[in-house]
Parts: C-alpha cells; structure tokens; sequence
C-alpha cells in the first residue's frame, strides 16, 4: 500500500531540493526525518513536512481501506519509495543597475512528489 504527497510551486529551485531529495530516497521513515531535521538545508523543512504528509495520507489510506480489516498501520514499517523533483513556473523580475540597464533575477519554483509504501 502506497501513499503520496505533492507540493506544488515550493519557492526553491529543483537544483536545491534534488540535493535533499537524494539524501532521503530509500530510506525508512524515521531515518528520513532524522536526516531532514539536522539537515541545515532550507529544502529539508518543506521536504520533511511533505514526508509527515505523506505518513498520514497513508494511514487514513489504512483506515479508509476494507481489505485490511481494522489492522494498524506501523509507522515504523514505511520507506520513502519515490521522490521527484520537477520545475515549477520562473517568475521573471527586473533588477535596475547601473547607467539605465536591468539585471533578469528569476524566482524559481518545483514541485515535489513524494510516495512511501510498506515493505
């Protein structure tokens, strides 16, 4: 049983959190949110608040589900299956500079996804 979480628009390039996102790929639940929370990345907190989503669209998966039969979810039992990183929209900005020119600053965006499944 596998569970998602999407983020879109995340105001960080896809660059910075593909970093984050390789760090966290296979790895159990608990593993993962250790590493996001000493991780001084500033993608590892929206990263961890996509993990802690994802753990609780699985277990209302769990609860919501009429094969299981009322077993438990163990937390402890999830890994992150999948983790990807797209582009999101660039916002383009103008800079002024010097002698009348203008500087292109762009404000990048992603959009994570991110699955955990049991094994």
């Amino acid at each position: 049983m596998s569970a998602r979480a999407v983020a879109k628009n995340a105001p960080l390039s896809a660059q910075k959190v593909r970093l984050v996102a390789d760090l966290v790929r296979n790895k159990t639940v608990n593993e993962a949110v250790d590493l996001l929370h000493y991780n001084g990345n500033r993608a590892s907190h929206i990263v961890g608040r996509l993990l802690k989503s994802a753990v609780a669209n699985a277990e209302e998966l769990d609860a919501t589900e009429a094969w299981h039969e009322g077993a438990d979810l163990d937390p402890d039992a999830l890994f992150v299956k999948k983790i990807f990183v797209d582009e999101g929209v660039t916002m383009k900005r103008i800079r002024p500079r010097a002698r009348g020119m203008a500087f292109r600053v762009l404000r990048r965006r992603c959009h994570i996804t991110l699955e955990v499944d049991d094994r």
